[in-house]
């Protein structure tokens, strides 16, 4: 009995895997506005009726396909942290800016190779979808990676925390314990900002107003990358 729930099992990964493909692809043709339930069964060789016992709708496809997307990015930024880490255990130490560089960089590679993905999730918002609490996790795994590092040089004394903007204290103080809690306010509210100039420059690139206005476009960015970071009060320039 266990053979056959095992096979079974398999069988619905398998199935599961394949209809993701296939709206992946269509995300590439169409867009996300477009993906189409029908469509994809009959790329499939599925009957409608068959495919919906793995995804009752659209928008169920869509979360998949969403939260796959932020689990991928997600464990990106954690591998470039992880890397710096390794490097500072052999090295003695990795200045805070390089370490907030390097996975500002994994992130804009990732965005690169995967550019209908990332406009899934960091582009227009698509018509009619609201996004369930399903994606609050994964969505949060880049940005947790960046409040690691400010929280670590904020520790260890390496961090030089921005003033706060006249009016700004109330709203920097509940990002930071609902978020990022050990962290100055003063460095979320400035870290909330980096974050979001990041993923600007990132869409900036994907999306085309880049073209023929910069040329040397990851120099660019780790210039830029670098700038952000002091912007958070971290402290060094970039060495690598």
């Amino acid at each position: 009995m266990s053979t056959i729930r095992g096979a079974r099992e398999r069988a619905r990964i398998e199935v599961t895997a394949a209809i993701k493909d296939e709206a992946r692809k269509q995300l590439a043709e169409e867009g996300a506005a477009k993906l189409s339930l029908r469509a994809v069964a009959r790329e499939l060789g599925m009957v409608s009726s068959a495919l919906y016992r793995y995804f009752p709708s659209r928008d169920d496809l869509l979360t998949a396909l969403i939260v796959d997307a932020f689990d991928a990015i997600g464990e990106v930024a954690e591998g470039a942290a992880e890397d710096t880490a390794e490097a500072a255990e052999r090295a003695g130490t990795v200045p805070p800016v390089d370490r907030w560089v390097a996975v500002a960089c994994a992130v804009r590679e990732w965005g690169l190779a995967h550019p209908h993905e990332y406009a899934l999730i960091y582009g227009s918002p698509v018509p009619g979808y609201i996004a369930p609490m399903d994606t609050v996790g994964p969505a949060s795994r880049v940005g947790l990676v960046f409040i690691d590092i400010v929280r670590a040089a904020f520790r260890a004394d390496a961090l030089d925390v921005p003033p706060l903007a006249p009016g700004l204290g109330a709203d920097a103080e509940r990002m930071a314990a609902d978020f990022a809690p050990g962290v100055p306010p003063g460095a979320v509210a400035a870290l909330v900002a980096a974050w979001a100039q990041l993923f600007g420059l990132i869409s900036f690139e994907l999306f085309g107003q880049f073209n023929r206005v910069v040329e040397a476009r990851e120099p660019l960015f780790r210039q830029a990358a670098g700038e952000l970071a002091r912007s958070v009060g971290l402290r060094g320039v970039v060495t690598a």
